[in-house]
C-alpha cells in the first residue's frame, strides 16, 4: 500500500494564523475560564484580520498580542461580535455549541499511535525548522513501510546543507529538495494564510478520514474541538484494551444537545458502541483537564500524538 502526508512548520502563514487564534483563545480564558471563543484569522502582507464571536468579561490586549507575534509593522483590523442568543441558548444548558461530525484514530504502527507517514513528515519537518525556523514543508511517501520520496521545502535553506540534514532523519530511494529552487521570501511575505485551513496536518494525515471541523480559536464548547479530542482519547484506550492494530471512533452532535447522537468505534474492521465515557462537553472538559491545557502549545506540530490529555 502506498501513503503519502506532508507536514508544514509553525512558519507556514496558515500555521501562523492558527497560533494568533489560539493565542487569542488562551488569553480569554485566562481572564474568563468561562469565555465562549470562536475566532477566524486571516493574515498577509503586513494584514491581520480577526473575525468572530466572543462572550467573556475577559478584555485582553487583542492587537497587542497579534503584535507580539507578527510584529509592531502588522495592520491589525479586530472584527468581534457577541456570542449569538439562539447559540448561547443552547450552550448554557450544557449542550454542543454546534452539530457537527468528528472522528478519531489510533493505530499500533508507531509508538505515538499516529500513521507512519504522517509521523516520518512530522519528524522530518521538527528537525529541519531547528536549522531553519522559517516557512516550510514536508512530504513523505511510504510503500509497504519503505520511505519511497522525501520532499523538503524551506526558506533560507541551501540544498547542499539541507540533503545531508533530511539524510540524516530518513532513508528514503528518492530526494526532492526545493524542486521550484531556493527561495527566501515566504511567510505572511510570500502567501496570505487562514486559521483552520491545514485541518489535515491537524489530524492523522489524509489516510484518515476526519470530520471536517477546524480546532484553532474554538473554546470547549465547540464540539469540532472537544469533540475531536475525546475521538483520539477512546480510540487510544480501546487499541491498548483490545491490543488492536487500529481503531477508529466517530462522535455527533446536534446543537443545543448535550449527549452525541452518534458515538461508535471500528475496532479492526468491527462496530461497536462507545461506553464508559461521558460525552458531554462538559464532561470532556473534566475528563481531558481543557481548563488546563494552553491551546497555543496544540496547533503547530499537530494535535494528537503529542502526550497531551487525549493521548496518554
Amino acid at each position: 500500500m502506498i501513503r503519502t502526508a506532508e507536514f508544514v512548520s509553525p512558519g507556514h502563514p496558515d500555521k501562523r494564523c492558527d497560533f494568533i487564534a489560539d493565542s487569542l483563545l488562551d488569553a480569554y480564558l485566562a481572564g474568563d475560564p468561562q469565555s465562549r471563543v470562536a475566532v477566524e484569522i486571516m493574515g498577509g502582507h503586513n494584514l491581520i484580520t480577526i473575525n468572530g464571536e466572543v462572550t467573556s468579561s475577559a478584555k485582553p490586549d487583542i492587537v497587542g498580542i497579534v503584535r507580539g507575534i507578527v510584529g509592531a509593522e502588522y495592520k491589525v483590523i479586530e472584527n468581534i461580535a457577541q456570542q449569538s442568543r439562539e447559540i448561547g441558548r443552547g450552550v448554557d444548558t450544557g449542550g454542543a455549541g454546534d452539530q457537527g461530525i468528528m472522528k478519531g484514530y489510533a493505530t499500533s504502527e508507531t509508538e505515538t499511535l499516529m500513521p507512519l507517514e504522517y509521523e516520518l513528515a512530522r519528524t522530518l519537518c521538527q528537525k529541519i525548522y531547528e536549522v531553519y525556523p522559517f516557512d516550510g514543508k514536508t512530504q513523505v511517501t511510504v510503500e509497504d513501510g519503505v520511505v519511497t520520496v522525501a520532499i523538503a521545502s524551506f526558506q533560507n535553506s541551501k540544498n547542499v546543507d539541507l540533503l545531508p540534514l533530511v539524510k540524516k532523519e530518513i532513508d528514503a530511494k528518492e530526494y526532492l529538495l526545493n524542486v521550484a529552487g531556493e527561495w527566501t521570501q515566504g511567510g505572511f511575505d510570500a502567501d496570505t494564510g487562514l486559521s483552520g485551513r491545514k485541518l489535515i496536518v491537524d489530524n492523522y494525515g489524509p489516510e484518515i478520514a476526519i470530520g471536517g471541523g477546524s480546532f484553532s480559536g474554538k473554546d470547549y464548547t465547540k464540539v469540532d474541538r472537544s469533540g475531536a479530542y475525546m475521538c483520539r482519547r477512546s480510540a487510544v484506550d480501546l487499541l491498548r484494551a483490545r491490543k488492536a492494530k487500529t481503531v477508529h471512533t466517530k462522535l455527533a452532535y446536534a446543537i443545543g444537545k448535550p449527549e452525541p447522537v452518534m458515538a461508535v468505534a471500528v475496532i479492526d474492521g468491527v462496530e461497536e458502541q462507545i461506553t464508559g465515557y461521558d460525552l458531554t462537553p462538559l464532561g470532556i472538559k473534566k475528563a481531558l483537564k481543557l481548563d488546563t491545557v494552553k491551546f497555543a502549545d496544540t496547533c503547530t506540530w499537530g494535535h494528537f500524538g503529542r502526550g497531551f490529555t487525549w493521548d496518554v
